[in-house]
């Protein structure tokens, strides 16, 4: 068993990293700044510091304390609208943030650093559908750049001192604790919409697609990357889904549902799934939730905290 400094483990994905490695018997310390985290996503069973990642002194005390051996870089700024109207900023959280890790682990030996990368950012308008990981990686926004960016310090760190790094590139990432308000997943908005009566907005025809993969699919795979093969893996489904395919799954669920269509969002990736057959070769990783099953767990634990 290890001791894992999960980054971000207060946020939506890395709190259901965190509660995976706890109950593979892992020790588990959470990192966090709470500016998007909470408390209450804190499993009972870790430590929690309260540091931001851009806190080199913080994060000394943190490696010095815990002493981990593991680290799994969760902690980001998320929104790529954000990132284009503050660039610098992104760059400050997710490529500063990250390099800051990446010294500390190096000072301290960590053997092994989980990073938590981006699909559909990286590839974008990808020529082959379901795109590998072996896909140019030509990212469009600030958010994306600076994901690219820390691929590749993270590889500088392994060939400099032998950190061995696994990263993993999620698709589109839905589940209990998303965030539904802001620039959030859009199986968190329609739970929201669909709950308040609001009724569920559409950008485009709908007819765009996405490869939804449930957290806990996602979390299993932290899990695995702790013993698994070093390198880079796609995390998804390997299965397109449209958004109107998506709607088609709430209506399921709550019968006739208001819907209306706003124009397409420009600069938005019509088409977007991965190939996972690496992560299931490599890593013996595979998605075990379908997305009825994941939609219906995600609705339920939203109708329970808001319907």
């Amino acid at each position: 068993m290890k001791r894992i400094l999960v980054t971000g483990g207060a946020g939506f994905i890395g709190s259901h990293v965190a509660e995976v490695l706890i109950e593979a018997g892992h020790t588990v310390a959470v990192l966090d700044n709470l500016s998007s985290g909470r408390r209450e996503n804190l499993p009972e069973e870790s430590r929690f510091f309260e540091v931001d990642v851009t806190d080199k002194e913080g994060l000394e005390k943190v490696f010095s304390e815990f002493k981990p051996e593991i680290v799994d870089h969760h902690a980001a700024q998320i929104s790529v609208n954000r990132s284009v109207r503050e660039p610098c900023f992104d760059a400050e959280q997710n490529i500063l943030g990250t390099i800051n890790l990446l010294e500390a682990s190096a000072r301290h030996g960590i053997k092994r650093f989980i990073f938590a990368s981006t699909g559909g950012a990286l590839y974008g308008d990808a020529p082959s559908i379901p795109s590998n990981e072996d896909t140019s990686v030509i990212p469009l926004a600030p958010y994306g750049i600076a994901k690219a960016s820390a691929e590749h310090y993270i590889r500088f760190f392994r060939n400099e001192y032998g950190i061995e790094p696994v990263v993993l590139r999620y698709a589109n990432v839905y589940g209990p604790r998303q965030d539904p308000y802001g620039e959030a997943g859009v199986v968190a908005i329609f739970s929201l919409k669909a709950l308040s009566g609001e009724g569920c907005v559409i950008y485009g025809t709908g007819d765009q697609t996405r490869d939804f993969v449930y957290v806990k699919d996602v979390a299993r795979a932290n899990l695995a990357a702790v013993d698994g093969k070093p390198g880079t893996y796609n995390i998804g489904t390997g299965i397109e889904t449209s958004i109107n395919k998506l709607f088609s799954e709430f209506e399921r669920l709550e019968g006739s549902l208001k819907v209306s269509h706003d124009a397409a969002r420009a600069g938005e990736v019509f088409r977007s799934v991965l190939d996972v057959s690496r992560a299931g070769n490599d890593l013996g990783w595979q998605p075990r939730v379908n997305l009825s099953d994941g939609i219906r767990q995600t609705y339920a634990w939203f109708k329970e905290r808001i319907g």
